[in-house]
């Protein structure tokens, strides 16, 4: 009964998380340059969790934080933004969006499965496959180097998502979530001032409410899944929280106009039917 309930919760954090990370994509695919946008993100969230941490250690005490595994998953979320803004600069949101999401569940779930001892049941894996199914009639006919950035930022995710689980599991896994924010935001903010760094004050200027409120959607969010990872094996909390390509295939088609819509919706169903099936599993 206990097992269950963790689960339950576990499906409800994971949802919530979806609808957050759905909603600051959007913005991101919105802006003109979509690296400095992420970066814009990432800056604010590391600084708001930072903040928290500093808080958190005056008040109650340093937290339990596997510090290393957080730098690794810190150093993972470069690499993310890289290939997601590249891949928002090829492709549209309702295509790119469910393509790196749901494959990058796919991963997660079987790095959980080899790395951490995870446990699906076959009915899970089932769920999992339908998952897949749904993605394939989304990219279907698409040119397969169009998907490559999306493909990479679904491996990026499954590394970074089994990392975090394992930091979480050996920590307080709130403030591991956001240690990871800190680590996500200096190197990705390096990384930005070798590159772009004449760029960042000017973009940071006049982008700084949408950055803001990305960034504190993503800490938000961020953190429940990570909470959630403590609750329910890997696969089964990312692929939840996958139903985020629903609301992608809908603001594709009504928010920002793009075409093909009965396609991405229909794959956008076979999504939900096989995290439906995986739900079922456990």
């Amino acid at each position: 009964m206990l097992y269950s309930r963790c689960v339950i919760l576990a499906a409800a954090l994971a949802l919530l998380a979806a609808f957050l990370h759905a909603t600051w994509n959007i913005v991101v695919k919105q802006t003109s340059d979509r690296f400095l946008a992420l970066w814009g993100q990432f800056a604010f969230a590391g600084s708001f969790a930072l903040i928290a941490l500093v808080g958190w250690t005056l008040i109650d005490g340093q937290p339990n934080i596997s510090w290393w595994w957080s730098i690794i998953s810190g150093c993972g979320h470069l690499p993310y933004v890289m290939l997601l803004a590249k891949a928002y600069d090829k492709n549209d949101f309702s295509l790119t969006y469910p393509i790196a999401r749901g494959a990058g569940a796919l991963s997660a779930a079987i790095l959980g499965l080899i790395f951490l001892g995870d446990d699906l049941s076959a009915l899970s894996m089932a769920g999992i496959a339908i998952v897949i199914f749904g993605l394939w009639v989304l990219v279907s006919g698409q040119p397969i180097n169009n998907i490559f950035p999306a493909l990479g930022v679904a491996a990026t995710i499954g590394v970074y998502s089994v990392v975090d689980a394992y930091g979480a599991r050996n920590s307080n896994a709130v403030a591991f979530a956001l240690s990871v924010f800190v680590s996500g935001a200096a190197s990705i903010t390096i990384w930005a001032l070798l590159t772009r760094r004449k760029e960042l004050k000017g973009f940071l200027a006049a982008e700084w409410k949408p950055a803001a409120f990305g960034g504190t959607m993503s800490i938000i969010g961020y953190s429940m899944v990570v909470y959630a990872f403590t609750l329910a094996p890997v696969g089964y909390v990312a692929t939840m929280r996958e139903s985020s390509v629903v609301i992608a295939a809908l603001a594709g088609w009504k928010y920002l106009k793009e075409d093909d819509h009965k396609r991405r919706l229909t794959s956008a169903t076979v999504v939900v039917a096989g995290l439906c099936v995986l739900v079922a599993g456990r």
